[in-house]
C-alpha cells in the first residue's frame, strides 16, 4: 500500500480489482475521489485475462435489459442507460486497443486480453487509484457513518496488518465461478453480515450433465457440433451445441443453462434449418425417390456423424433401405430430432461455469448507485449482484456499467462535506 500511513481516510475502499472494481475505481478517482483498490489476487484481471479465448469479449453492441436475467428484470435498466456499450468503445479507442465484432455483435481485442487488463490499469492510475495487492480483507465493519476494513498485506519484512477507513465502501468480488483463479463467497458473506438478501447462487453459463447409465447411448457423438434451436423455460437459443463424455456444452447449451431448473426438461431442434414438417416430408420424398440405404439418405440431410450416430440409435443396420422403413417411423424420427426433449441430472459446476447466477437481492440496492438501502456507502457490483447477463459480452458490459454507476456516485458524494 504505497504512500497511506494506517487509518489513513479514504472516499472509498473499492474491495475486488476485477473488471467492475477497476472501473468504478477508476471512474471515482479521476472523479476527484480518494480510492484505494483490495484485491487478494497477485495477477490483476485474471477472469478478463482468460475471457473470450485470451480475447476478451469486452461488451456486446446489442446490449439491452432483455439480455439479463434476475429476480427484478427491470433492475438493470438504469445502469445500462447511462453507460452504453458505445462509451466503453470510445474509452477503447481512446487507449488505441484494435478490436472486431466476432459474431452477433460480440466485440473482441484483435491482439490480447491483455490490453484491456492494461487499459483499466492506466484509468485507475490517471485517477491517483492506491493499490493493497495481494492483500486480504480479514474484517469489514461500521463505525457510525465511516466504514472499518481491516486488511493483511505481504511485505519484504512480514506480515502487515492495517485497518483502513472509508466513507464509502465497494463490494466487487464477483460470483463463485471458477474457483481456480480465486472465485469466494466473499461478496456473498458481507452482504449476509450487513443484513442483505441474497438470492441463492447457483452455476449459470455452464455445460449440462446427464446420469452416466442413461448417457451412455450418446457419449460415441462426443465432438459433434452443430446449430440447434434450444429451450429451456423462457430461454430460446439459435446457437451451437457440442455433444460431450458427460453430456452437452457449446453456446447453445451455455445460455439455457441459466433458464434450466434442477429437474425440468429441456427442448433440442437437432435441425433447424427444417422449418415445420419439411424434415418429415424430406424424409418421405427421399423414400419414395431413392433406392438408398436409410442411414445414407439421412446423411444427405443431416452432418455425417450425427445422421450416423443417430441411425445407430434408431436400431438402423448398415444395409437397411429407406424404403423399407415405414412412414410412420420416419414421421417418430422426425420428431425425434425436431424435438428432442431430455432432462439434465446437474451441471459441471462453478468450476466450469463462466458466471454465477443469483447473489445480492437488488431489492436491496438503488438501481441508480448500487448502494444498499439500509446501509448507505456500501454498494454492490457487477457479479456479486443478481443479475446474470447471457453469453457474449453482456456480462462485462454490466460490469462496466455498474461500476460506473457506483463510482460517480461516490465521487458527488466525496465533493460534499464531510
Amino acid at each position: 500500500m504505497t504512500g497511506e500511513r494506517s487509518g489513513a481516510h479514504w472516499d472509498a475502499i473499492v474491495i475486488g480489482a476485477g473488471a467492475a472494481g477497476m472501473m468504478c475505481a477508476a471512474v471515482a478517482g479521476q472523479r476527484g475521489a480518494r480510492v484505494l483498490l483490495v484485491d487478494h489476487a497477485e495477477k490483476l484481471g485474471e477472469k478478463i485475462r482468460i475471457s473470450g479465448g485470451g480475447r476478451c469479449n469486452f461488451t456486446n453492441v446489442n446490449t439491452a435489459p432483455a439480455h439479463f436475467l434476475s429476480n427484478n428484470p427491470h433492475f438493470c435498466r438504469s445502469a445500462l442507460a447511462r453507460y452504453t456499450p458505445a462509451d466503453f468503445v470510445a474509452l477503447v479507442k481512446r487507449h488505441r486497443i484494435g478490436f472486431h465484432e466476432k459474431h452477433k455483435g460480440q466485440l473482441f481485442c484483435d491482439e490480447s486480453a491483455e490490453d484491456i487488463i492494461a487499459m483499466l490499469r492506466a484509468e485507475c492510475d490517471a485517477g491517483g487509484v492506491r493499490w493493497a495487492m495481494p492483500a486480504k480483507v480479514r474484517r469489514v465493519g461500521r463505525s457510525g457513518d465511516c466504514f472499518e476494513v481491516d486488511i493483511e498485506q505481504g511485505q519484504r519484512d512480514g506480515t502487515h496488518a492495517q485497518t483502513q477507513r472509508a466513507r464509502h465502501v465497494v463490494i466487487a468480488t464477483g460470483g463463485l465461478s471458477i474457483p481456480k483463479i480465486g472465485a469466494t463467497d466473499f461478496g456473498y458473506r458481507i452482504a449476509r453480515q450487513f443484513g442483505l438478501r441474497v438470492i441463492e447462487p447457483r452455476p449459470a453459463l455452464v455445460p449440462l450433465t446427464f446420469d452416466a447409465a442413461a448417457w451412455a447411448p450418446f457419449v460415441p457423438l462426443a465432438g459433434i457440433s452443430l446449430p440447434v434451436t434450444a429451450r429451456a423455460a423462457e430461454g430460446v437459443f439459435d446457437e451451437d451445441l457440442l455433444f460431450t463424455h458427460r453430456g452437452l456444452s457449446g453456446p447453445a447449451i451455455l445460455q439455457i443453462s441459466s433458464y434450466w431448473s434442477p429437474n425440468a426438461p429441456i427442448e433440442l431442434d437437432l435441425a433447424p434449418q427444417f422449418v415445420g414438417d419439411a424434415l418429415t416430408l424430406a424424409l418421405l420424398d427421399a423414400k419414395r425417390s431413392s433406392r438408398q440405404s436409410a442411414i445414407n439418405a439421412l446423411c444427405a440431410l443431416l452432418p455425417r456423424r450425427l445422421a450416423e450416430g443417430w441411425s445407430t440409435l434408431q436400431g438402423w443396420r448398415g444395409e437397411q433401405r429407406l424404403a423399407d422403413l415405414p412412414d410412420r417411423a420416419l414421421r417418430d424420427l422426425a420428431q425425434s430430432l425436431k424435438r428432442w426433449q431430455l432432462v439434465p441430472t446437474g451441471t459441471e459446476g462453478f468450476r466450469k461455469a463462466e458466471v454465477t447466477r443469483g447473489g445480492v437481492d437488488t431489492d436491496a440496492l438503488s438501481q441508480a448507485t448500487l448502494e444498499a438501502k439500509t446501509q448507505p456507502g456500501m454498494h454492490f457490483i457487477g457479479e456479486v449482484v443478481d443479475v446474470t447477463g447471457w453469453l457474449g459480452g453482456y456480462n462485462f458490459q454490466w460490469a462496466w456499467a455498474s461500476g460506473v454507476a457506483a463510482g460517480r456516485a461516490i465521487a458527488v458524494e466525496s465533493r460534499a462535506p464531510a
